[in-house]
């Protein structure tokens, strides 16, 4: 790893915020690091209101969105609520369609089927709807690129409205209304919102028109925090609120699909971090490994007996799903190895009859290992799907752009994307997307960065400093756990490989005459010699609890260590 100090912020300001909340210059200059410069906004971060939600009429063709949906109540109209089958997608579709069926009863959802429809809005998903007379379609975390299929329903009478935070293309489909932050001519403020989030902006302004308080709505708000947990958006501004009130639904008063998958883990209370592990990989393994109906039933279930039953049946879809990604990832680094391929600058594997619902979290395995552009393709119906993600620092969507000639379709984010070929194209497309790549990409990018907040000693760490340290959380992406380095550490004799396998470190450590704190690191049995000799080191760690035997105390987890 790479280790990377962030810049100090001013003194000045660190000073003065310092003073101004009476806290420390830890706290202040973590604070002044994201952005964090008065006490008001330190107010707003540590104390985040619904009332510091945007107003929803802000977003372009929410107005005509509304309308058209109020429209249809007042005639009586069957309104088919229809959304991508991961995380995002799955509590979008919980997230409206329950909303909706709270005061109107003729809604339906659907979610295409990942194998014979693939990604986003299908003509079979259209063709279900004029069937069975469905004359407004509103579409959740996808639709923002599907213009052909919007001007095929637009032919059967079939309106549509998308809800959608990928990134548009040149043209925008002729929906009745296009609700998404990114569009380059839409002013709302905040543009990192995940799909759910965009479908809760619109029950949100569904609502005001309706005379309710953001305070009815909290209930939804724990599907919006899985799936901005689980779409790895930033956990700042709008996403922040959103994020740290549903989190409180799912601790204090969770839906009964939620209740039922952490009756099985024996989990108390949950991070973000927590439901990016234990949830949303529940969720995401229906869509995965059968179909996300099966998912959507579980979020919208308010029977204790039967949402039991659904999440066994996801449990096991999940085993399943760890099962064949564990497999097809062992295959997948043999061929690397085979082809000879280890030094390239991306990683592009395929197999014919690798799972297509797992390439995904077979690319981010793969990226883990090798830390680089990756994607993994498979054999989908007469064409080749693949799952692309990144490293940081590096913008794939736009990697994938570069090599367009060879691609039917793709779309996504700047970290993980979806695209589909045909077979003929494949090794052109290897080939110039190593191009791209090897042409644009930082090389330093190529090897993992440890972002580290702040150098302190160990004097510094306080049982008042972790109080205030976890009043940032929710952690993630813009807002992650901050992580500190200390020099000069020494192990004081105890030091030792832990765990099952011996694959962890456990030191006790002290700085000159510093209290002595145990350090974890997980996976870091090699570093032992560093740790355990007689010569000083340093290491880069966030500040954790360690609880054993009713006793709670600090620890250290490392993140890594040199001499």
């Amino acid at each position: 790893m790479r280790w990377t100090l962030k810049p100090k912020p001013a003194e000045e300001t660190v000073n003065r915020l310092s003073k101004e909340l009476g806290v420390n210059t830890v706290i202040a200059t973590l604070l002044a690091q994201r952005g964090i410069e008065t006490f008001d906004a330190a107010k707003q971060f540590f104390r985040p209101q619904l009332s510091d939600l945007h107003d929803p009429f802000l977003m372009k063709d929410m107005d005509k969105a509304v309308a058209r949906i109020e429209q249809a109540i007042a005639n009586e109209e069957n309104i088919l609520v229809y959304g991508d089958y991961d995380v995002d997608g799955t509590t979008s579709v919980a997230l409206l369609s329950s909303y909706l069926k709270s005061y109107y009863p003729n809604v339906a959802t659907y979610i295409p089927d990942r194998y014979d429809e693939g990604y986003g809005i299908s003509y079979k998903g259209i063709d279900f709807a004029e069937d069975n007379g469905f004359s407004l379609i509103i579409a959740l975390d996808c639709g923002i690129k599907a213009i052909d299929k919007v001007a095929y329903a637009s032919e059967k009478g079939i309106n549509f409205i998308i809800c959608d935070h990928h990134r548009p293309g040149a043209e925008i489909p002729k929906a009745v209304a296009v609700l998404d932050p990114k569009r380059k001519d839409c002013d709302y403020p905040y543009k990192e919102l995940c799909g759910c989030g965009v479908g809760f902006k619109l029950i949100q302004a569904l609502s005001e028109k309706r005379g309710l308080q953001i305070d009815d709505l909290l209930l939804y708000l724990d599907l919006v925090a899985t799936a901005i947990g689980a779409d790895i958006v930033p956990i700042t501004g709008e996403n922040r609120v959103l994020a740290y009130y549903g989190l409180k639904v799912i601790n204090s008063n969770p839906r009964v699909g939620f209740q039922a998958i952490l009756a099985q883990v024996k989990k108390k209370t949950l991070t973000i971090t927590d439901v990016v592990f234990i949830i949303a990989p529940r969720i995401n393994a229906a869509g995965r490994m059968k179909h996300g109906n099966h998912a959507v039933a579980l979020l919208t279930e308010t029977d204790v007996n039967r949402a039991a039953e659904y999440a066994s049946e996801i449990e096991q879809f999940n085993t399943d799903r760890r099962d064949t990604d564990k497999t097809i990832t062992q295959e997948a680094l043999m061929q690397i190895v085979a082809n000879n391929e280890e030094n390239r600058k991306t990683t592009v594997v395929y197999h014919e009859n690798w799972h297509k619902g797992v390439i995904g979290i077979v690319a981010s395995r793969l990226t883990e290992t090798y830390y680089r552009p990756t994607l993994v393709f498979t054999k989908s119906g007469e064409k080749l799907a693949a799952s692309a993600r990144s490293v940081r620092g590096f913008d794939v969507y736009n990697a994938l752009e570069g090599c367009s000639e060879f691609i039917e379709q793709f779309g996504g984010h700047k970290y993980a994307a979806g695209l589909t070929l045909h077979e003929k194209d494949f090794e052109s497309f290897k080939n110039e997307f190593e191009k791209v790549v090897s042409e644009t990409i930082d090389p330093k990018l190529l090897q993992p960065e440890l972002q580290i907040d702040a150098e302190i000693d160990l004097t510094e760490i306080t049982p008042k400093l972790y109080r205030l340290l976890k009043q940032f959380a929710p952690f993630g992406p813009g807002n992650m756990t901050p992580v500190f380095m200390t020099q000069g550490l020494k192990d004081t004799g105890w030091g030792k490989c832990v765990g099952e396998d011996k694959t962890h470190l456990r030191i006790t450590v002290k700085q000159g005459n510093s209290p002595q704190f145990v350090c974890i690191g997980f996976g870091m049995a090699e570093k032992q010699d560093i740790a355990c000799g007689d010569a000083p080191f340093k290491a880069a760690y966030v500040i954790d609890e360690n609880e054993w035997q009713g006793n709670v105390s600090l620890q250290l987890r490392l993140k890594d260590i040199r001499e």
